[in-house]
């Protein structure tokens, strides 16, 4: 991704890093030699306030003022100095090197160019200059006047060595911030997957919601923002899922009320002159044996059985045939109403394959359908059950022996498109092409005669393409090579 937030994180981190680097030594460059003269002006001043209380009290002569106390002091602010008694003229120096010492201050005492000097601080007492040593060219912080004994004093410390300390440490900070910044991108590198990952999860699954696949679910458990995020498109991919469905439902129901009144009135009469022929063979069969059982034509027990099994075999026939012309009945006129829903068709047609096995065992048929992943689908399921079933059924009925020798029915799944193919392949007999247009118009038989054989009513086929109808899909049979087949077509989800 070009634009991704790990990037993006990682390059404000290492920016913000080498920015405060660069202003730390911005300010280390411009601030640090004043601070530490300011330091340095403190220290003197500490010093002179140790000096000037010594002398007042007396313990300026003392062995542990002069040997530890003072000595442990310049010592660590780096200071030497000189104290001279203008009555005895005894002088005392003290600082690292004190006979140079001696010799270097009272040098300056005597002959340094004042005029020369940059005054700091002025009082009463004492002066605060900065100079320049003119045979070593070194720069020192110099204090010098009074006692409040009348004693004369002078403290100095070097200067120098700040320069070069600012210099080492701005080349150390460099050195140290641009490490710092390296190593921190390559943490923040890493860091950062622990928090754009969940989000590329999510971008992800929204994809996948955008392209109407709600089985995309957020299973993080971050408890953050992240996580609120992620459980609010798990809510919104159900309620999408939810509301596609019923929005399905509703625009199928209005275009089937769009043809619903046109087809209203030729509909019913059709049915009645369909049902008045198909039962008149039956009830004429049934009134027939019926009477020859009254008028006593037949006076052996066994002749009665078979005649009053004709009865009920009619009966139970005519009984189907009621049932499924009420079925018919109530899609044809929008009675039965269709709801879209999501399911996988391929767990449709194994479960029920699996209750119809001991059908196709006693047909000597073998069931071809191959396993493989889900096939999602808008549809009326229980619908959908219907059309496999008479398809299913009329390919059991019709099977014959193919080339090797066997009855075979192979199911198959196919994409078209934006919609899956089932088709349901019987070996046997092709249908003559002047029949396969009629043949899903109701009543209508190929072979009538094996047609009753079975008990078939010729109303299955007239179910099925109601209710393809129904929900707008496409639906058709083929005769191939070995056998026929049966096909119809859903809108893949």
């Amino acid at each position: 991704m070009r634009h991704s937030i790990r990037k993006q994180f990682a390059v404000i981190f290492i920016g913000m890093m080498a920015a405060t680097v660069a202003f730390c030594w911005l300010l280390n460059s411009v601030f640090l030699e004043t601070y530490y003269t300011k330091e340095k002006e403190k220290n003197l001043l500490e010093v002179h306030g140790l000096i000037n209380q010594a002398a007042v009290d007396g313990t300026l002569d003392t062995e542990e003022f002069l040997h530890i106390t003072l000595p442990n002091l310049c010592g660590r602010y780096n200071i030497d100095g000189l104290v001279v008694d203008i009555q005895s003229q005894e002088l005392k120096a003290f600082g690292t090197d004190l006979e140079q010492s001696k010799l270097q201050l009272w040098d300056n005492l005597i002959f340094l160019d004042r005029q020369q000097a940059k005054y700091l601080l002025e009082t009463g007492q004492y002066k605060m200059t900065v100079v320049t040593d003119k045979r070593t060219n070194t720069e020192y912080l110099e204090l010098w006047g009074n006692l409040d004994s009348g004693d004369i004093f002078l403290l100095r410390t070097a200067l120098e060595g700040i320069r070069d300390s600012v210099k080492i440490s701005n080349r150390f900070l460099a050195y140290v911030g641009a490490f710092a910044a390296l190593a921190s991108g390559v943490v923040i590198w890493f860091l950062t997957r622990k928090y754009t990952e969940p989000i590329m999860e999510l971008v992800k699954i929204s994809e996948r919601v955008a392209n109407l696949d709600f089985n995309a679910q957020y299973t993080g458990k971050v408890d953050n923002e992240v996580g609120i995020l992620g459980a609010n498109i798990n809510h919104m991919s159900s309620e999408l899922e939810k509301t596609i469905s019923e929005l399905k439902t509703a625009n199928n129901e209005l275009m089937n009320d769009i043809q619903k009144k046109i087809e209203l009135e030729g509909m019913r009469t059709e049915f009645l002159s369909n049902v008045s022929h198909e039962l008149k063979t039956p009830i004429a069969l049934i009134q027939g044996y019926a009477e020859g059982l009254r008028d006593g034509i037949q006076d052996d027990a066994e002749e009665r059985d078979f005649y009053c099994g004709v009865i009920v075999d009619e009966a139970q026939k005519m009984n189907q045939m009621v049932k499924k012309l009420l079925n018919l009945n109530q899609l044809e006129f929008g009675n039965d109403p269709i709801t879209l829903e999501r399911f996988d068709i391929r767990t449709l047609i194994d479960n029920y394959l699996q209750a119809a096995d001991i059908l196709a065992r006693q047909n000597e048929t073998m069931v071809e359908f191959s396993e493989g992943a889900p096939v999602f689908v808008w549809a009326d399921e229980f619908k959908v059950e219907e059309v496999f079933t008479n398809y299913y059924t009329n390919a059991l009925n019709h099977a014959e022996k193919g080339k090797d020798g066997k009855k075979r029915i192979r199911i198959t799944l196919e994409q078209q498109g934006d919609f899956i193919r089932i088709g349901v392949f019987n070996t046997g007999k092709p249908i003559p092409e002047e029949s396969l247009p009629r043949i899903w118009d109701k009543f209508y038989k190929v072979d009538k005669a094996r047609t009753r054989a079975y008990g078939g009513s010729g109303v299955g086929l007239s179910i099925v393409r109601a209710i393809m109808e129904s929900m707008n899909q496409r639906y058709g049979v083929e005769n191939l090579e070995e056998g026929v087949l049966f096909w119809f077509e859903l809108e893949q989800a």
